[in-house]
């Protein structure tokens, strides 16, 4: 046996002998926590069927004029309800801030040229412009957009598809997305918006006025018609051209590739479900992305999806649904013929190749050169034209911005409510009037419960109890139950890690005789969504819930089942962990009969910490509940719970 084989023989056996070691050294009470209580995916299975029920479905339209009426609804709810939500003024107001930089040689029929310009103040997308050689009156305008491709505005499938319409006559614009290409930072991140929200400002807006501003420097220059405004991108690309065409009506002609499905579609498939920007907060309380497409109306649009996706979005799945909810307003228009379609098997995989960008071609004759019987769709070869990352390299300004500065700008000055007053009178008005508008912010429930338990087992002198604790026909949170002897007093633990990580504590408890309830809240141990995990968040957030609020109804209706079933014995709650912070808290104060102390150990000390220390929401799920640090702090909240009843450990 060689030295190098004796070595691995080695590094394998002690390998073995820890993980024995540790299968040994776990305590019964670690196996009695682990033990599964709820049928598998039970919780992600819930919150299917919650979001399911809460998909807004198209609106029943028999005329134009009615459909039109809901329109300019769904768009101004999507834009100021969603987009626009607590953005500063100085993010809106103004002209937009461009500046043009040097040309880049470039092949025959076209020039280049970069330029960047402020998606909000401070935040800079670098671009380059593709310009027809000879410009003449008014000509197209098309703004390409990207997806999730760490290689950005210089992804060579792009760049092919911006020389094609430069050397087809229209000006086109290569624009770069956040975090990816130059802006691919981690504070870029797309799960850092997030960070935005806690703050009360819409973490879409960089995106949408990203895409916003982009549309106010094409039909800024000399030569661009207004009246021939496309817009096309891939995955993330398709996401942006979907949202930007469907609320901004200079858009008249828009092709998403691959980008997007509907809600429902996403139940079903979850790979659709897509990151925070793509499933927003609050999003369906106002329109699904079946609406979006309906918004489209009358205008020339082209979906293409690809048949063996390997990434999202299959064609069979996405689009049917999409198509059935949109054909009839374009019926309604006369214009059946405008919404096409175009479904990629050769590869069939995630792309915008030459086979989609042709049929993009094909829209573009049809619909910006109906006259030009020389329009050719066939792509213009230009392999050797395409240009390198330094070559398309755009300087920026010094501390750009990014999505995580942002946010800690706008923590600066957060939260904005007053500090509770000293009276007792005026205290308690104060506190009634906060209760108010922190029950809306995290969507707080009073649930109704019923329970059901297994027959008690005695284990090494612990009799052990397990509960299915039934929320109003909502959730089903499980809850393990362990005493030694006669308990008067009844405790509560929860972590984010589950059940099991707390024996150390259990065992503590029961050792000073009290009864002890361990549950699993949503999103924790055995509530936890099995597939695409965090992804579940997010879509709980954009029927309108909250993550964290969701928890700490949870845990109130814990806390009044256990005084209810024990005899009105005493509750106390014991969170470990700054995950549990916030819901601990938010269930002390609205259950200050049933919840008589609450105890913090290794607890959060400021809902900032998670933008000081750039967190991202699929990291904490539950820590960037819309607007709380806008009107909160941790010591806000605690300050809404009985005095004295909060310890900190």
């Amino acid at each position: 046996m060689t030295f190098h084989s004796q070595l691995r023989l080695l590094v394998g056996l002690a390998v073995l002998l820890s993980k024995t070691t540790f299968l040994i050294a776990a305590s019964p009470l670690e196996d009695i926590l682990r033990q599964p209580i709820l049928d598998a995916n039970t919780t992600q299975a819930e919150t299917i069927r919650l979001v399911a029920s809460n998909v807004p479905p198209m609106p029943e339209c028999t005329t134009r004029e009615e459909w039109e009426a809901h329109a300019e609804k769904i768009r101004s709810d999507v834009l100021n309800k969603i987009m626009l939500r607590g953005v500063p003024d100085s993010w809106v107001e103004g002209p937009v801030n461009v500046e043009m930089l040097d040309s880049i040689p470039s092949g025959s029929g076209y020039r280049m040229q970069k330029l960047r310009y402020e998606a909000v103040p401070g935040f800079w997308v670098p671009a380059i412009l593709y310009l027809p050689e000879k410009l003449e009156g008014k000509v197209p305008v098309f703004m390409n957009v990207n997806g999730h491709d760490g290689k950005g505005k210089q992804a060579n499938y792009k760049q092919i598809r911006c020389i094609n319409q430069a050397k087809r006559g229209i000006i086109a614009l290569n624009v770069e997305w956040i975090r990816m290409g130059q802006p691919h930072v981690p504070e870029n991140g797309h799960g850092r918006l997030n960070q935005l929200d806690l703050c009360g400002i819409s973490g879409l807006a960089p995106f949408y006025f990203s895409m916003k501003r982009g549309l106010d420097v094409l039909l800024s220059l000399e030569h661009a018609d207004p009246e021939r405004v496309g817009v096309a991108g891939l995955s993330g690309g398709g996401w942006q051209t979907i949202v930007i065409s469907s609320l901004d009506t200079r858009v008249t002609l828009a092709n998403p590739v691959a980008g997007y499905s509907s809600l429902s579609t996403r139940l079903q498939t979850f790979a659709d479900l897509g990151d925070s920007e793509q499933t927003p907060c609050d999003f369906a309380l106002y329109a699904d992305y079946k609406q979006l497409t309906g918004l489209l109306a009358p205008r020339p649009a082209l979906l293409t999806y690809n048949a063996q996706d390997n990434c999202c979005f299959v064609s069979a799945t996405a689009l049917p649904p999409l198509l059935e909810a949109a054909q009839p307003i374009y019926r309604l228009y006369g214009a059946p013929d405008h919404l096409t379609t175009h479904v990629n098997a050769d590869p069939g995989t995630h792309n915008f190749l030459q086979e989609n960008r042709e049929a993009l071609y094909r829209l573009i004759g049809r619909s910006f050169f109906p006259d030009d019987d020389s329009f050719s769709d066939q792509e213009i070869p230009c392999g050797d034209e395409i240009k390198t990352p330094d070559e398309l390299l755009v300087p920026l300004p010094e501390n750009t911005a990014t999505l995580n500065s942002l946010a800690i700008d706008a923590v600066k000055s957060l939260p904005v409510a007053s500090d509770p007053p000293a009276d007792a009178d005026s205290h308690s008005t104060w506190q009634a009037e906060r209760l108010d508008v922190l029950r809306e912010l995290v969507r707080y429930r009073e649930y109704d419960f019923e329970s059901l338990s297994t027959d008690p087992i005695e284990q090494d002198g612990t009799r052990v109890v397990r509960w299915k604790l039934q929320c109003d026909d909502t959730w089903t949170v499980p809850v393990v139950e362990l005493t030694r002897g006669e308990s008067t007093e009844t405790v509560i633990l929860i972590s984010a890690d589950g059940r099991a990580s707390l024996a150390d504590a259990v065992e503590q408890e029961l050792s000073s005789g009290k009864r002890v309830l361990v549950p699993d809240l949503w999103y924790c141990g055995e509530s936890h969504p099995r597939d695409r995990d965090y992804l579940f968040a997010l879509i709980l957030q954009t029927v309108g819930e909250r993550p964290v609020g969701v928890q700490a109804s949870q845990l109130a209706a814990i806390a009044r089942w256990s005084r209810d079933q024990f005899g009105g014995a005493t509750v106390s709650v014991n969170a470990h962990g700054p995950a549990m912070t916030q819901p601990a808290l938010i269930a002390a104060a609205f259950e200050p009969t049933a919840i008589e102390s609450t105890h913090l150990h290794d607890g959060q000390e400021s809902l900032k910490q998670t933008i000081i220390e750039d967190i991202s929401f699929e990291k904490a799920t539950n820590q960037f509940t819309f607007g709380l640090l806008r009107d909160f702090d941790i010591p806000q909240i605690e300050a809404l719970a009985p005095i004295g009843s909060i310890t900190m450990h």
